[in-house]
């Protein structure tokens, strides 16, 4: 099954895709986009590397999503991406359009042939007041068109707010 997770900042929808992902009952991949950049996301990251159970797979990986997952697809694999809005802006930060579109293409391609179980979690970016400034909007676009697409790729859409799931497509 492919589900697609979505929630704003501190929505609880990490939380909510781990157990789902756990759920499965089987080996867990937990892919990692984020990167680095201060010690506020350095304690971020500790965070979550604590928080997940210790059995748990875990590769980092920034920007080659499609390429990892297709290395990953196995029906006897559970893997879960956190998060496309990281993984979006690794790629905008890259300022390379052919790269970009490379790899959204290869992604989205990856995902509708994965066979494994997939959760897949974004931040929703609809909601809020527009962006004030052109690189804010560039990465709302971004996300909101992946976000669309994934949905579609995915078997369940799950929005979560306040640490409440909202099935949106099941």
């Amino acid at each position: 099954m492919k589900h697609l997770v979505l929630g704003g900042v501190r929505s609880g929808k990490s939380a909510y895709a781990e157990e789902q992902v756990a759920s499965f009952n089987k080996a867990v991949c937990y892919v990692a986009t984020s990167q680095i950049w201060d010690e506020e996301m350095a304690e971020r990251v500790r965070l979550h590397q604590v928080s997940r159970p210790k059995e748990w797979r875990v590769i980092e990986e920034p920007l080659a999503l499609a390429e990892l997952l297709a290395s990953l697809n196995t029906p006897e694999q559970a893997v879960i991406v956190e998060c496309f809005s990281l993984w979006v802006t690794n790629l905008l930060c890259l300022e390379d359009e052919a790269r970009l579109e490379e790899e959204r293409q290869a992604l989205l391609k990856a995902v509708e042939a994965f066979e494994g179980d997939l959760v897949l979690v974004s931040s929703e970016v609809g909601l809020g007041v527009m962006p004030m400034n052109a690189l804010a909007r560039r990465f709302g676009d971004e996300l909101g068109s992946i976000n669309q697409k994934l949905a579609k790729l995915t078997d369940r859409v799950t929005f979560v707010a306040a640490g409440l799931p909202m099935q949106l497509k099941s």
